[in-house]
């Protein structure tokens, strides 16, 4: 057995121990899946996605420490002055921050994994955000990564949920690989509440290569561009009117994949969100497919023998953050990352101590093991450790 047979085998295990309801989980995967194709549903299915993690509120968010901003795409159940607020003045030094920077994509992420609780009631965004809102805990997802930011998929817990717990950790694995993969391919394929008249005629606008595929691959629809690539023969081509990769091992990948897709949405399990493609020229390329079997996304099907959607572009370069590559390097934890993002964007002691709301001898504590493990003796050392690590590639 693969080992993505074997840990999906295990999710369905868990599920079957735990008493979970499988239909309750194929319905949110359904309402993921069908906000690719109407973004006003995403409000919905992060709502039915934090009840499904046991969650008082959920939202889709972004952070840029490099604007030292971010912005919250769809948010649900949390008042919208305490989410301006999160943005207004906590969104660089949170107490989150700094290991949402170590965090591997798609690995559940709570307060505890990041800081004692303790230390965590004794923060400014706990005193000031979470607490008047009867929070008491949060358990996030990186979505995706760039060299300066992240996107997050989070799900809030209230003093009636009780804090993160193992359960809630094994909800939010079996939603967010299906939440990011719906955001990633929409982000390609923004065709908003498209009418099934005009559908073939968008999908030929996109530079994005697009096949129908039937369970058994047969291409029953394919825009421009991915008949561009099936002709050229390179990383895709047409046998007998089925999709077949050039390379063996990946196109018996994508055969499995559309084989569930075929089934229910939550067949796909965590398969993944990406198959890599490599051309004859070495030139690199992924693969994302959704399942179509589902919801408004049958109706945009075309027909309904189409059982998902591969969306085929060339891959681009990932840098990973300068403070992701430090944290890593020099094994700072998640605070102590937040700290020297504090002392490179804010400067002295006293003014970080302010910014992360806590006193002077923590601040001191934590830029003494900074020091300690960086081999740095002054506080500017540390800003050209940073500036040293910082990559030439981004804006």
């Amino acid at each position: 057995m693969k080992p993505e047979q074997r840990q999906a085998a295990s999710e369905l295990s868990m599920l079957r121990d735990d008493n979970y309801d499988p239909q309750e989980l194929s319905n949110v995967i359904d309402d993921v899946y069908d906000t690719v194709l109407d973004h006003s549903l995403w409000i919905g299915a992060i709502e039915r996605a934090a009840h499904f993690v046991r969650g008082t509120g959920a939202a889709l968010y972004s952070k840029n420490v490099a604007n030292q901003e971010g912005s919250v795409q769809y948010v649900t159940g949390i008042d919208p002055y305490f989410t301006q607020l999160y943005f207004d003045k906590y969104v660089t030094f949170g107490p989150t921050t700094g290991g949402q920077f170590l965090a591997e994509i798609e690995q559940p992420v709570a307060v505890a994994d990041l800081m004692s609780h303790p230390e965590f009631l004794e923060t400014r965004v706990y005193r000031e955000r979470v607490a008047p809102q009867g929070l008491v805990d949060c358990v996030n997802a990186v979505l995706d990564k760039s060299a300066t930011s992240v996107a997050m998929f989070g799900v809030f817990r209230s003093e009636r949920d009780g804090m993160v717990d193992d359960e809630a950790r094994h909800r939010m694995r079996l939603i967010v690989p299906h939440i990011r993969r719906a955001v990633l391919i929409g982000r390609m394929f923004d065709l908003k509440a498209a009418e099934a008249a005009t559908f073939a005629d968008t999908l030929d606008g996109l530079s994005v290569g697009m096949c129908l595929v039937d369970a058994g691959g047969r291409i029953v629809h394919a825009n421009a561009a991915g008949y561009a690539m099936i002709a050229v023969s390179d990383i895709l081509r047409s046998v007998g009117g089925r999709l077949v990769a050039c390379d063996a091992q990946v196109d018996k990948t994508l055969r499995e994949i559309f084989a569930a897709a075929g089934q229910l949405d939550a067949a796909l399990g965590t398969m993944g969100i990406a198959v890599p493609l490599v051309g004859k020229g070495d030139e690199r390329y992924v693969a994302h497919v959704l399942p179509l079997t589902s919801g408004a996304r049958r109706r945009a099907g075309r027909t309904y023998t189409a059982a998902a959607a591969l969306f085929v572009r060339r891959a681009a370069l990932e840098v990973p953050s300068a403070f992701e590559v430090i944290g890593k390097m020099f094994k700072l934890t998640p605070t102590e990352l937040r700290v020297l993002l504090a002392i490179v964007e804010v400067g002295g002691v006293p003014e970080v101590a302010a910014a992360l709301g806590v006193a002077v001898t923590t601040i001191k504590t934590h830029l003494g093991r900074l020091f300690e493990k960086t081999g740095a003796t002054r506080q500017a050392d540390l800003v050209k450790l940073v500036a040293g690590y910082a990559t030439p590639l981004t804006d």
